[in-house]
């Protein structure tokens, strides 16, 4: 075995800074990366998310202040083997310079109470924050190396202390052992800032998702109760600077014989998302969110699988999870043209405008129609290999082990 691979074998311990909760209904990179360092041998200490944008007095976001109070003071808790997670309290989105200083001084000092509590050394500080540099003093912090994992260009998210963010995020990049990015335009933007950045696309559970292909997975109800038609499904943030809401009304109404169904939380990261256009639309169901355990279910019981998205600074830096994940449940895929899926042409039916969209539904429900779903089905083996979590999650840390090794 040569030097790299017992590197990058060895257990490491890790503090991962997450921008989610570890039980957010939709794991995104954050909770996945976490499992898949901990399955590969290494302890990780997962910090929820410490609030980037100011809480609104609206209930979700008062659930999850009401959570934080209650956990805020516990030490971490076990979530796994080799896996802690730890609610931090804080001042949500501080501004004032005040603020900001109680932060750094809270948060750095419990961090380095409850590691050292837990037995943990400072090999590896894994952050997705991009305040992350105004809350520990990373020029002298101890880590051994210091990654940031940027998977979305959050200066173009709406409600985000953007200018904030932009001069936090470049001070992070450049302080920073290695950066790495889930599109090519992150790597344009980010790169310029630390010549060890690397791009690895957004990955799917590609095992749990595929238990969709299972014949014995039962159909949830509130689906099967859906009148006759095609199903037509989206799952994730119902949100207007995510979701093509105008594309989706123009969908409804042209294919009027298809059920539309959206899963996932409306308003999430963006709550000014105006639903209006498609009230009172009888063929387009909002079911509200589901458990990541069940989503595989949903997606057996859909024809096709939507990607609906329009163009914007956000989704242009935009590698959508979703997928890989439509694709390993084995449900065709019909998506906006999007930078980041350039690609992977051959995979789905990408769409550059409204009429092009509806035009490639036609064309799929027509095939499924003569041929059935299952001849539509994209192949496991067209899969790129390393999409899955724990081989990029691999891939990443014999990059890290290389660095180290070569300075």
């Amino acid at each position: 075995m040569s030097d790299l691979v017992c590197t990058a074998a060895k257990s490491r311990d890790v503090v991962l800074l997450a921008t989610a909760d570890w039980d957010h209904p939709f794991w995104t990179n954050k909770q996945h990366v976490a499992q898949s360092l901990a399955e590969l041998g290494h302890r990780v200490l997962y910090v929820e998310s410490l609030g980037l944008r100011p809480p609104r007095l609206e209930s979700q976001d008062l659930r999850r202040i009401w959570r934080r109070l209650r956990r805020g003071l516990m030490p971490p808790r076990r979530v796994g083997q080799r896996l802690w997670v730890w609610s931090p309290l804080l001042i949500p989105a501080p501004r004032k310079h005040w603020q900001q200083q109680v932060n750094r001084l809270i948060f750095a000092t419990l961090l380095n109470t409850w590691r050292r509590w837990l037995g943990l050394r400072q090999d590896l500080l894994w952050t997705y924050n991009p305040l992350t540099a105004s809350l520990l003093p990373l020029r002298h912090s101890g880590y051994q190396q210091i990654v940031y994992h940027c998977v979305d260009d959050l200066v173009a998210q709406p409600c985000m202390p953007s200018s904030l963010i932009a001069s936090e995020e470049e001070k992070l990049c450049r302080l920073s052992d290695y950066v790495f990015v889930t599109s090519r335009e992150l790597l344009r933007t980010r790169g310029r800032f630390n010549r060890h950045t690397r791009y690895d696309p957004n990955v799917a559970d590609i095992a749990h998702f595929a238990q969709a292909r299972e014949n014995k997975l039962p159909i949830p109800s509130d689906l099967s109760a859906l009148p006759e038609g095609s199903r037509l499904g989206f799952v994730g943030a119902i949100s207007g600077y995510k979701l093509d809401l105008e594309l989706l009304a123009k969908l409804a109404q042209h294919r009027s014989d298809c059920q539309i169904v959206l899963i996932g939380r409306v308003g999430e990261g963006d709550p000014e998302t105006d639903l209006a256009c498609l009230q009172n639309v009888p063929n387009l169901h909002l079911l509200g969110p589901r458990s990541y355990a069940d989503l595989p279910r949903y997606l057996k019981g859909f024809d096709l699988a939507l990607l609906p998205c329009p163009i914007n600074a956000y989704t242009r830096s935009m590698f959508p999870m979703k997928f890989f994940e439509y694709l390993a449940a084995g449900v065709p895929v019909v998506a906006t043209d999007l930078p980041a899926l350039k690609e992977y042409e051959h995979l789905a039916a990408f769409c550059a405008d409204h009429q092009s969209f509806l035009q490639a539904v036609d064309r799929l429900l027509e095939k499924i129609h003569r041929r059935g779903r299952t001849a539509l089905m994209p192949s496991l083996d067209a899969l790129p290999a390393c999409c899955s979590y724990r081989e990029r999650t691999r891939s990443m840390l014999a990059e890290l082990a290389a660095v180290e090794t070569w300075g």
